[in-house]
C-alpha cells in the first residue's frame, strides 16, 4: 500500500522539464539568500515546475481498433473539419476532436493509435488562445499523419496556445508507434486535435475530461452514432 501511495505522488518528470526545474531551484536559492519571503516565492515556482512537467504512467486499452486520447484535458469541440493541408490527406472533412489542456494538466502527449508515422510537418504561426476555433488554422502547430494496419489514417495535431511557446515532438517519419506511446509535449497550455478516420464515430462529447493514454475517444469497430452528453 505504501509503495502504491508513493508511486501516485512521486511520479516521473519529463526530461524537457529538468532545465526549468534546475533554473527555478537555483533562482530560489539566490532569492532565499536575499530574503526568506522571496525564497518561499521561488520555492512555490519550483514546485509548480515539477508539477507541470510530471509524466505519470498510464494504463492504455490495447484492443485493436480503439482510438485513445492523445492529451489530458477537456474536449473543447467535436465537429467536422479538414485535416491540415500539409499532411497531404484527402480534402474531405472528418470528425475532429479538439482537446484543450490548461496549465494544470499533464502536458505529455501520446499516440492515439497503433500505426506508422507517415508524415510529420511543422508550421509556424500565431499564438491565439488555443480554445478559439481559429487556433487550429492560424496557430503554430506540429502535425502527424498516422497510418494504421488496415490502411486507414488519422491526423494528430499539436497546437501552441496563448501561453505555450514550444512544441516538443519526439517521433520521426517512418517510426512505428503503439497506442498510448509518448510522442512529445507542449509547454505551458495548449491543444491537441485528432482527425478521425472515416467510419470511426467520436465516443466523447464536448465538455468531457480526457486522460491521455487511457480515455477511448473512438472505435473503428463501433456501430453506434456519435455520443451526446449533459452536465449532471
Amino acid at each position: 500500500m505504501k509503495g502504491n501511495m508513493l508511486s501516485t505522488v512521486l511520479v516521473p518528470i519529463d526530461r524537457a522539464g529538468w532545465p526549468f526545474i534546475a533554473i527555478a531551484a537555483l533562482a530560489t536559492a539566490a532569492l532565499a539568500w536575499l530574503s526568506p519571503s522571496l525564497g518561499w516565492i521561488g520555492a512555490i515556482v519550483t514546485v509548480w515546475c515539477i508539477y507541470f512537467f510530471r509524466d505519470p504512467p498510464r494504463v492504455t486499452p490495447t484492443r485493436s481498433g480503439l482510438l485513445i486520447s492523445p492529451a489530458d484535458g477537456v474536449v473543447q469541440r467535436v465537429d467536422r473539419a479538414r485535416p491540415p493541408l500539409e499532411l497531404q490527406m484527402d480534402d474531405a472533412p472528418r470528425d475532429r476532436i479538439a482537446i484543450f489542456m490548461n496549465v494544470f494538466d499533464v502536458h505529455v502527449n501520446r499516440s492515439p493509435c497503433e500505426g506508422r508515422v507517415e508524415r510529420r510537418t511543422y508550421r509556424p504561426g500565431r499564438f491565439f488562445n488555443a480554445s478559439l476555433d481559429k487556433a487550429s488554422e492560424q496557430n503554430e502547430r506540429l502535425s502527424l499523419r498516422l497510418t494504421m494496419e488496415d490502411g486507414r489514417d488519422l491526423a494528430c495535431v499539436q497546437i501552441a496556445g496563448l501561453v505555450a511557446r514550444r512544441i516538443v515532438c519526439r517521433v520521426q517519419e517512418g517510426q512505428r508507434l503503439r497506442a498510448g506511446e509518448r510522442i512529445g509535449m507542449i509547454r505551458f497550455g495548449s491543444r491537441v486535435d485528432v482527425y478521425l478516420p472515416e467510419g470511426a464515430a467520436p465516443l466523447v462529447t464536448e465538455g468531457q475530461r480526457c486522460v491521455a493514454g487511457e480515455t477511448v475517444i473512438g472505435d473503428l469497430r463501433a456501430q453506434e452514432p456519435a455520443r451526446t452528453g449533459e452536465v449532471r
